[in-house]
């Protein structure tokens, strides 16, 4: 099989896309884990692994729009004949993200979403309408405008009200359930304990408002950290469950820290696996 795809307005993508955590540093499980992977990923081998994802049929990159880390990368990476599409994320840490939105996408994002921490700020303290301030900027700039949060009441606050949005960036774990919390990107604070924050009912809550959506969704963090990857059998499962339970059109965002293990080439196999297993049931 191919790597199936999916399409957000007019742009086609691979279903899997490589997501933008580990090569950050941002292991949502320890300070150790988040100094690993800041250690091994140097730009040599962040190109490197977008290489090999593009040679697996991984045509989609997902990384925010900092212009110290991810711009450079992405530089590289083209320089090196690289074509991934790229959909970026706002950097909450910027004086002026309304210009970081208009640089992204003058460096060539295919579509921007808002990033997810920050907009569940916003819905927390009641000022969620705030947001499409930032996507009225995106759609100026005449990319693809989408919103990310971790909280699912706010994708169906959006949906009742109708916004502008051609997609949406849903968080398989609710990170926010117990207050606002900045990115350790962001803040540059060291990792600390997320345990308590991944629960187990979950997934099964954000894929119900992902299928109430006509729009295409992004699932993403379906692995919940690391914290489902004890066996590859379970990353199997876990990848049958997600792709049971969003819809035909909607992808999958999987971050990769190749350090001690081929992740690409298994997780890229567990997608083929579940998709040949879609086909066969439609059949």
């Amino acid at each position: 099989m191919t790597m199936p795809k999916v399409t957000i307005g007019d742009l086609e993508l691979s279903r899997l896309i490589v997501g933008h955590n580990p090569p950050c540093g941002n292991s949502h499980v320890s300070e150790n884990m988040s100094r690993d992977m800041r250690e091994y990923f140097t730009a040599e081998n962040v190109v490197k692994l977008l290489h090999n994802c593009e040679a697996q049929g991984i045509d989609t990159w997902l990384a925010r729009g900092d212009y110290h880390h991810v711009l450079y990368w992405l530089e590289l990476f083209r320089r090196e004949g690289g074509q991934m599409n790229w959909i970026a994320q706002t950097a909450s840490e910027m004086h002026d993200v309304f210009q970081n939105i208009k640089v992204i996408a003058a460096a060539g994002a295919k579509g921007i979403y808002h990033h997810g921490s920050r907009t569940d700020s916003f819905w927390l303290n009641g000022e969620i309408d705030k947001t499409q301030d930032y996507l009225k900027c995106m759609r100026d700039q005449g990319v693809l405008v989408g919103v990310c949060s971790h909280i699912p009441e706010v994708f169906e606050y959006i949906e009742d009200n109708d916004w502008d949005v051609d997609f949406y960036m849903n968080c398989f774990y609710n990170l926010s359930q117990s207050g606002a919390r900045e990115s350790v990107i962001v803040s540059e604070a060291e990792q600390g304990p997320e345990d308590h924050l991944f629960g187990s009912d979950h997934p099964k809550r954000m894929c119900g408002v992902i299928q109430q959506t006509e729009k295409p969704c992004i699932a993403f963090k379906i692995l919940g950290a690391s914290r489902l990857c004890a066996t590859q059998e379970q990353v199997r499962e876990t990848f049958q469950f997600t792709v049971d339970n969003i819809k035909p059109n909607d992808a999958i965002c999987v971050g990769f820290f190749p350090k001690y293990l081929d992740q690409v080439k298994l997780n890229v196999e567990h997608m083929l696996a579940v998709s040949e297993t879609l086909e066969l049931v439609a059949a």
